[in-house]
């Protein structure tokens, strides 16, 4: 069995630990790129804090559909970062059960926003306890469809989207049925959440985690067919070996969560990214919506004053316009 190992400190020495080119401290709200040297293998590491927190708090949220929401927007946030495209990666969720839809979107170069849709009735009747973060799937998106959509800019870029069943007890269950359907290449996740209180603060705050393993392309040179597939395993097997708590602890740096996981076959990581709470929305894109329905449509959105409000799923930001400003027929700018 592969072992762990803790981490030697800023003093300690390990030929299998080759350090960032950058000495920038490392925060929360980043995804971290590695590559396991060894194994060929790569990786992401994201930690999400305020950003989060933000997010989530804008939503009166019951506590098990902001733990859905908080993982899936770190799982988000770990596949987009992998890719290398200019655009938006959103993932949809569409189910039966109390929680009929959740949306995450990634817009490059790190921005984040999503939202969940849930029946309150349905959802005060379920007996949720310890544990019931490991089934969120069955619990709270019953049966239904998975979509993962890339919507690349630029010209002659094709938008590609990838659906599979909602399977599986837990988001990450689920992502890897979507990885052995459309990746080319072996790829593994694992996903954390938790809403906690440090010592002296007045509220519990969201954090997430997680970590993403692809396995590189075969090269001229490296390892042989029987070495990847015992590397592959054995990267994956310390990948299972995470613990939640260790996704999520802000006093567990990223060096050495990687460092413990991966340090027998030298772990190279890369400059981080910034990730952060921010929605797209505005005034203009919300006119230019209303601009497309018809006059007696808009009529029957205003209040008795005449003002047609319109609030913002994702980010609840709301806006107002007099009925009479909105020029229907017009195409939408959004």
């Amino acid at each position: 069995m592969p072992r762990r190992q803790s981490w030697p400190g800023a003093s300690g020495h390990n030929p299998h630990y080759i350090r960032p080119v950058s000495t920038a401290p490392l925060h929360d709200d980043l995804s971290l790129p590695f590559q396991i040297e060894q194994c060929d293998v790569r990786g992401r590491l994201v930690r999400l804090g305020p950003a989060l927190d933000r997010m989530l708090s804008r939503h009166s949220y019951p506590e098990p559909v902001a733990h859905l929401l908080a993982e899936a927007t770190v799982l988000v946030a770990t596949m987009a970062s992998a890719l290398k495209f200019d655009g938006v990666f959103s993932v949809q969720a569409k189910g039966d059960g109390p929680v009929s839809t959740l949306v995450v979107d990634f817009r490059t170069p790190g921005d984040l926003r999503g939202y969940a849709n849930f029946d309150a009735e349905r959802l005060d009747g379920l007996e949720l306890g310890p544990g019931s973060e490991r089934a969120l799937i069955p619990l709270l998106l019953g049966k239904g469809y998975l979509a993962f959509t890339i919507d690349p800019q630029g010209p002659d870029m094709e938008r590609y989207q990838g659906i599979v069943d909602l399977s599986g007890a837990t988001l990450a269950e689920a992502a890897h049925a979507y990885f052995a359907q459309s990746e080319q290449l072996n790829a593994r996740i694992v996903l954390a959440a938790t809403h906690r209180k440090a010592p002296g603060e007045a509220r519990r705050h969201w954090r997430a985690g997680g970590i993403l393993l692809q396995q590189l392309p075969s090269q001229a040179g490296g390892l042989s067919a029987e070495e990847r597939i015992f590397a592959w395993e054995k990267a994956t097997a310390l990948l299972g070996t995470t613990k939640p708590e260790e996704l999520t602890d802000p006093a567990l740096s990223h060096n050495e969560l990687l460092f413990r996981l991966f340090h027998e076959d030298g772990v190279r990581v890369y400059e981080a990214a910034a990730l952060q709470d921010r929605c797209t929305c505005s005034a203009d894109k919300v006119r230019g919506i209303l601009a497309t329905f018809a006059p007696d449509e808009i009529a029957d959105m205003a209040t008795p004053e005449g003002l047609i409000t319109v609030t913002c799923q994702f980010c609840s930001d709301s806006y107002s316009f007099p009925a009479e400003s909105v020029n229907t027929g017009t195409p939408s700018s959004s």
